[in-house]
């Protein structure tokens, strides 16, 4: 069944450009989804090169291991991009890092297939959890959340305008029957905001909101980032593509904060070097081109941002 499900990467040259790969450096592939950014990092890596690629999903990891038999220089971990730190001593990886590519956000084969309850375009169970082996479904935490947890999580993650209005019909309506599937979510969110945007389905901000909440992606995003600078090495790249406002905002924040000088007391003399920050944004943010829009309408949104460890 997973074959049905095409998976289109967005901006792959443009990242894999970004990471400036070297032959025998060693590259981390955060986000691994089917794989297309890790396979061309592999072209471009020697026979000295390593990549280590992570993904939540058993789906992916399935995916990748058809890489890893063939290829000595591909290992492939399932789990949380947070845990990079743990999942290269797992691994035995030693080498200095020279890149790490995250490309966040749900891909192809999650949103399309309805089982997996991540979008409302098809009926499927609402479970929304990219490791289905573990952790609440989106049901089951729609079932025990309170009303102002439902709330925080909407305005929060989904920036939802309504998110009191929809959190009240929620509880209402799991009184009288369990919220189990994607189309009654859809539907109850629906009818419960007063007006609608146009060009937008009503659920939007709620499924994202409740999928975020479910798979700790920001939580994920801001432990990663905290660790960033004792992974990669002097001259390492970092590449993220973003896909929401939230994420984007993170990935600027801390790019432009490990961008600027460490604060000194007026009048301490220092060296040059004292006086830039860990971090040098390299250009302004990457979109995907008109032509890959109208190819895959999803990577209208994508922004990618490059820094560059000094």
């Amino acid at each position: 069944m997973e074959t049905q499900f095409e998976h289109k990467t967005v901006l792959l040259e443009e990242a894999v450009q970004a990471l400036n790969v070297v032959a025998d450096g060693c590259y981390i592939d955060g986000t691994f989804g089917r794989g297309g950014h890790s396979r061309l990092i592999l072209k471009q890596l020697g026979a000295d090169g390593c990549l280590l690629a992570i993904d939540k999903d058993p789906q992916a990891i399935i995916a990748a291991e058809q890489i890893q038999q063939n290829d000595r220089r591909f290992q492939i971990a399932q789990g949380s991009f947070s845990d990079v730190a743990r999942l290269l001593a797992d691994k035995n990886i030693n080498k200095p890092v020279n890149g790490l590519l995250l490309d966040l956000g749900v891909s192809s084969p999650q949103l399309d297939d309805a089982t997996r309850g991540f979008s409302f375009s098809g009926d499927g169970p609402l479970d929304m959890r990219m490791d289905i082996t573990r952790g609440p479904t989106a049901a089951e935490w729609l079932a025990g959340s309170s009303e102002e947890e439902i709330i925080r999580v909407l305005r929060v993650y989904g920036e939802e305008r309504f998110a009191r209005r929809i959190a009240r019909a929620i509880v209402e309506t799991r009184l009288q029957t369990p919220l189990t599937s994607t189309a009654q979510l859809a539907n109850l969110v629906a009818k419960a905001m007063p007006r609608h945007e146009k060009h937008k389905h009503p659920a939007t901000r709620t499924f994202q909101a409740i999928r975020i909440e479910i798979n700790r992606e920001l939580t994920d995003l801001e432990q990663l980032l905290e660790n960033t600078l004792d992974i990669l090495g002097q001259g390492a790249r970092l590449v993220i593509i973003s896909f929401h406002s939230l994420e984007d905002r993170i990935v600027k924040r801390f790019i432009k904060l490990h961008s600027q000088a460490p604060r000194l007391p007026k009048g301490v003399p220092v060296q040059f070097e004292q006086t830039a920050g860990r971090l040098k944004a390299i250009g302004k943010a990457v979109f995907a081109s008109a032509e890959e829009v109208k190819a895959n309408p999803r990577s209208r949104s994508a922004v990618m941002r490059i820094a560059e460890v000094r």
